[in-house]
């Protein structure tokens, strides 16, 4: 039988700061070109539109033919946040429902979109932004631990997805958390993370750079064929314009 294969993918947006109207132009270009099936977007500016924007943009280009994207986004749970940013997932694939959980410490929140594969299994795709202090580290892990002992215990699939940024190396004690209870694809096809998912060019910061985004998967997902950085591509013009202050990730996975 003829397992599914989906393409999900991961970005922070970095809202409408740091030459939104010049770099909104290259995203969208590079996100057509992985064309994804689940995308997981944090730092959605709201005032802007920037979630429906970009699901706009992207189905304009479409092929003829091809499903196009339903937006599924959250306000951050804070009494002024909440006017400001939150978190989204872009999916082509039919929704069964989506839930979320609060995770504190500035409305921090995590969305659940729950879709069927081609084979009429569900899917759980997970959405998430940490807490954004490094120092913070106990922080992260109290949300890891929410966050997992969520999905185990409400609603459970046997597949599951989970990415975003974590605002948390690989050896922090929020990413040993979710390992715990996940793979990690890029880990899982490359045998590490990524040197570094921030900053790009468009932010640039001395030294410093670090792996703060991860896809997590389930035991529920088999395989993953394929696992890689995206969005990553400068402007030919302006080698300090990229889509944004984060790379992306993207993996292929066999359900």
């Amino acid at each position: 039988m003829n397992m599914p294969q989906i393409t999900v993918a991961t970005i922070n947006l970095r809202n409408r700061a740091d030459r939104w109207r010049e770099r909104r132009h290259l995203l969208v270009a590079q996100l057509l070109d992985a064309s994804p099936n689940l995308i997981s977007l944090q730092e959605i500016s709201f005032p802007i539109a920037q979630g429906r924007w970009i699901r706009n943009q992207l189905n304009a280009r479409l092929p003829e033919g091809v499903r196009p994207y339903r937006l599924i986004q959250l306000r951050k749970q804070h009494p002024v946040n909440r006017y400001l940013e939150g978190i989204g997932v872009l999916a082509n694939l039919p929704l069964l429902y989506s839930d979320s959980l609060n995770l504190g410490y500035g409305g921090r929140v995590a969305l659940r979109v729950n879709v069927e594969l081609s084979n009429r299994q569900p899917l759980d795709f997970v959405a998430t932004h940490l807490h954004h202090v490094a120092a913070e580290k106990e922080a992260r892990q109290e949300q890891a631990l929410m966050l997992t002992g969520w999905l185990s215990d409400r609603r459970p699939v046997p597949a599951q997805v989970v990415a975003g940024d974590f605002n948390e190396l690989p050896s922090g004690p929020a990413i040993q958390i979710m390992k715990q209870r996940f793979r990690s694809a890029y880990q899982q096809r490359h045998g590490s993370e990524p040197l570094a998912t921030f900053p790009t060019a468009l932010l640039p910061l001395g030294d410093w750079s670090g792996c703060l985004d991860y896809i997590f998967v389930s035991s529920g997902i088999r395989q993953v064929p394929a696992a890689k950085i995206f969005c990553d591509k400068p402007d030919p013009d302006d080698d300090t314009l990229y889509p944004s202050d984060h790379v992306g990730l993207q993996a292929t996975l066999e359900i």
